[in-house]
């Protein structure tokens, strides 16, 4: 299961209050988040994987404060993360009866200005737990919980750092985003080597960064300004193809955020069919997107009530599950399944469409795009899906070939022939493929 990673909550609400976010596991059993009590914060781990979602509070001695990050763990336990000004600290919170306890891990000390620590996103198996330190000339990934002897430093990298996604199934091998030299590439991090080398180079001049992985099919999901200069786009690449990155025009909503937050595991080979949640942001509110590379429209549904927005995870057989979170349901689970072909996408109860926040259905435009209903229902006409045909050159896009003594390689795929095209034709390639 393919899990998202939020940003530890911020203050960048109103009146310092933190914005709403949760973090799962990489396999979708446990979240996190800091829940309200009062004018107070304190953690929270739900149990996702049993009949019915459940919350155990863990308040400490004393509330926590809005920076606080949290994290679930592979056996239930919660990481926070307190920071104190220069120094940060990290224990481990578990249930006890009626109370809660708490096993100190140690700090990590940044005492060079402009240094932020966060939390990188779950790793997989869920016994570790790592954090990225950036500086303003170099960054350090840290490992904060599951060493033997408190937080470790394990790797160091050139350059101001941020983001962080796990490329495969062991978390040994993290990819981060690298301003260096006034550009942002994205780089591989081996944890076991503490060796770095490039994934990601779109164009010489271009900003390029990974949002989303998924390892059993390889497929990204990038951020890049490469086809539309001073301008950032969603696309999409797979890891190890000789084929480029592609930039459907379905993913530029006008004047709308979109952000992709989780994409269906269990599709090896087949990294077109994946289904790829994308929270969007607009004037009229926040809904929930579904998109699928083999396809050129995006699905608008409405977000349900008390979303814990941009949290959410697949499972292998296509249901995507929103944790939200209300006053008569303070921990719930909103299950919606993604339809393929021209069907709308479906809920649980039946109800098909592609409808936006509002409610109404975008009709389906020739070729099989669709209007994007936006909250108060209009449907707004889908741009024509420039990738199927329009190269656009010198912007060509493309990601690097794995380093396979570092094991960045593709995952095994012994499941039958390996398809001489993993990605449809439909969409072709920007221009010439560049590699480093």
């Amino acid at each position: 299961m393919t899990a998202c990673a939020i940003e530890p909550p911020s203050t960048n609400g109103a009146d310092g209050v933190p914005e709403a976010g949760c973090v799962i596991t990489a396999d979708g059993a446990y979240a996190a988040r800091l829940a309200p009590a009062g004018d107070c914060w304190f953690p929270e781990r739900w149990t996702l994987d049993g009949p019915e979602p459940y919350a155990v509070p863990l308040p400490g001695n004393q509330p926590e404060e809005p920076g606080t990050g949290v994290q679930p763990m592979g056996d239930g336990r919660v990481l926070v993360h307190r920071p104190s000004a220069s120094r940060h600290l990290f224990s481990l919170l578990y249930p006890t009866g009626p109370g809660t306890g708490e096993l100190p891990l140690g700090a990590v000390e940044c005492p060079e200005p402009g240094t932020r620590l966060a939390l990188l996103p779950p790793a997989p198996g869920g016994a570790r737990a790592y954090a990225l330190a950036s500086g303003p000339r170099s960054s350090a990934v840290w490992l904060v919980a599951g060493g033997a002897f408190g937080p470790e430093r394990l790797a160091e990298v050139p350059g101001r750092c941020s983001g962080g996604v796990w490329l495969d199934g062991t978390g040994r091998l993290l990819a981060i985003d690298r301003e260096l030299g006034g550009r942002t590439k994205t780089v591989v991090v081996d944890l076991e080597r503490a060796v770095v080398s490039p994934l990601l180079q779109i164009a010489e001049d271009s900003d390029d960064r990974l949002l989303l992985a998924d390892p059993d099919s390889g497929l990204l999901l990038i951020s890049s300004d490469a086809p539309s200069p001073g301008q950032e786009r969603l696309g999409w690449g797979v890891l190890g193809s000789t084929l480029p990155v592609r930039f459907p025009e379905c993913l530029r909503l006008p004047d709308c955020v979109v952000t992709p937050f989780a994409i269906q595991p269990g599709q090896v080979l087949t990294p077109e069919n994946c289904a790829v949640g994308l929270r969007v942001d607009g004037a009229f509110g926040t809904w929930v997107g579904t998109w699928r590379p083999a396809e050129r429209r995006v699905r608008h549904l409405p977000a349900p009530e008390g979303w814990l927005a941009g949290a959410g995870v697949w499972t292998p057989e296509g249901v995507l599950r929103l944790p939200y979170a209300t006053r008569t349901t303070p921990c719930g689970v909103s299950d919606l399944v993604a339809a393929r072909g021209n069907a709308g996408a479906m809920e649980p109860g039946g109800s098909a469409g592609t409808a936006g926040p509002g409610g109404s259905t975008g009709a389906a435009e020739p070729g099989g795009n669709t209007g994007a209903a936006g909250p108060g229902g209009s449907a707004r006409a889908a741009e024509p899906d420039r990738s199927a045909g329009t190269a656009e050159p010198d912007r060509s896009a493309g990601i690097a070939e794995a380093d396979r003594s570092a094991g960045m390689a593709v995952p095994r795929r012994n499941a039958g022939p390996v398809p001489a095209t993993p990605v449809p034709l439909q969409q072709a390639p920007l221009g010439r493929l560049v590699t480093n």
